[in-house]
């Protein structure tokens, strides 16, 4: 903790001395690229994977990168959703989800296992589709790739829960806001995003066309608008 707290009076000393500039501006108003909804591991942090500056990212951290899809019952998440999209702005959203995670390690195994962190084992069940997926529709896997499977799976399940929020589905359906699956390999360094077009995960590499799980568009499910605009 004492080396934490040197860093605290460093970031006065010298991070944001050479930064005041940006922090003047900062102090005036946010407004951020992008909502990143990431896991809490603390190997994956969210500023860091995408080089972002002070102001860029609007992020939200918890246990598996989980989205409960909406209720009328208060959460941190769907108020950060929220906010970021009616409040702020934000046009761009990205689950992220990572190798190695603790929280889908929980997902996966037997849930008496969790009877010791009852919170957990509840948030958790918010993953129950992608569980579900990688049990029924998987061949038989190693424990490590039954683990990346339902990591890969439960981005796309946090943003089908994502696309039930209002402000979320409002904002898709005005063709203002995109959706981003993304997923961090530790071990390597490597991105992989997801194709909306092929439901599959691909490496973001340099000069290739970037995948988007949902490009901004305009959806209307009725026909009205569409005649109202040819009056």
């Amino acid at each position: 903790m004492n080396e934490l707290l040197g860093r605290v009076v460093s970031f006065g000393k010298t991070v944001y001395t050479g930064q005041q500039e940006l922090y003047s501006t900062l102090a005036k108003g946010q407004s951020p690229k992008a909502l990143m909804i990431s896991c809490a591991d603390s190997r994956i942090v969210p500023e860091q994977i995408m080089q972002a500056q002070p102001g860029d990212l609007f992020v939200c951290r918890n246990a598996g990168n989980i989205v409960p899809p909406y209720a009328l019952q208060t959460g941190g998440v769907s108020a950060t959703v929220e906010y970021a999209v009616a409040v702020l702005g934000v046009q761009d959203i990205i689950v992220c989800g990572h190798s190695d995670c603790g929280a889908m390690k929980g997902l996966a195994g037997d849930p008496a296992a969790l009877a010791s962190v009852p919170t957990v084992a509840n948030w958790l069940k918010h993953g129950a589709a992608a569980r579900q997926i990688v049990d029924q529709t998987y061949p038989e896997l190693t424990e490590p790739e039954r683990i990346r499977a339902l990591s890969l799976e439960n981005v796309v399940a946090q943003l089908a829960h994502l696309r039930t929020h209002p402000s979320v589905a409002a904002g898709i359906a005005q063709g203002k806001i995109s959706l981003h699956g993304w997923f961090v390999d530790i071990h390597d360094g490597s991105v992989l995003a997801l194709d909306g077009m092929t439901g599959r995960f691909r490496p973001l590499n340099e000069g290739d066309e970037f995948p988007v799980a949902l490009p901004a568009g305009p959806r209307q499910a009725s026909d009205v608008a569409f005649a109202m605009a040819a009056e």
